[in-house]
């Protein structure tokens, strides 16, 4: 239901707005009906831009103006992109303080990951690799950072060790797999948090933390694979 996902995606951007962040709204490419998911389009990391290769040929061309915004938004920071065989969509990140974490997916191969271990390397920042299930997309698909030191993921997808050791304060808090979907949140000022309706374990987890949930319906945007962190890039 397109008219129905334009509602969802202005509340979405609302919830944002009242929070109190910018948010600038780039034009729709028709032509590319996956570009509301600018996520995978670039990653941005300490006063660098990587540019990948997306996974899919059908998503290349959503990224001229993305990267164009940014090059003119974002003055004095080092772009930088991928070439050759290297594929990486920016879903497939996932970071907790130092740590990042990269998925290696249908979308994600391992010359992508090598580029991104090259910037981060240079950075002094540490990179680890998580084989995806091929019953998921990207790695933000399953995971998501709702504080700098927690993790929510979803029973039965990842091993339990998939994280590796956590810095002292960290944790993963693993979470029924039927609510996959609500495992997806974004983790914004003032302890409040983004979530989509419908998971109560979810909730539960975020109010237990002291966190305060806002809620969103993201039914039609689900519909599309999609989900919370694929509809905005952070800088």
């Amino acid at each position: 239901d397109i008219s129905l996902a334009r509602t969802q995606h202005a509340a979405y951007v609302q919830a944002l707005l009242d929070i109190g962040l910018e948010v600038t709204i780039l034009p729709a490419d028709d032509n590319h009906p996956d570009c509301v998911f600018v996520e995978d389009q670039a990653i941005v990391v300490d006063g660098h831009v990587l540019l990948p290769v997306p996974g899919h040929p059908s998503r290349v061309a959503e990224q001229p103006p993305i990267a164009d915004f940014l090059s003119r938004q974002l003055n004095g920071f080092q772009v930088c992109g991928m070439f050759g065989d290297a594929r990486m969509d920016g879903g497939d990140i996932l970071r907790l303080g130092d740590i990042f974490f990269v998925g290696r997916s249908t979308r994600t191969n391992d010359a992508g990951i090598e580029e991104l271990q090259d910037l981060l390397s240079h950075l002094g920042h540490e990179l680890r690799v998580i084989d995806i299930p091929e019953n998921a997309l990207h790695l933000t698909s399953i995971a998501s950072t709702p504080t700098d030191n927690i993790i929510f993921a979803p029973k039965g997808y990842l091993p339990e060790d998939a994280f590796g050791e956590l810095p002292e304060g960290s944790k993963v808090i693993w979470l029924p797999s039927e609510e996959t979907y609500g495992c997806n949140t974004i983790g914004l000022p003032g302890n409040k948090v983004l979530v989509t309706e419908g998971y109560p374990s979810v909730l539960e987890a975020l109010t237990s933390l002291g966190l305060e949930p806002i809620l969103l319906d993201f039914s039609e945007i689900r519909a599309a694979d999609g989900s919370l962190t694929c509809c905005s890039l952070f800088y």
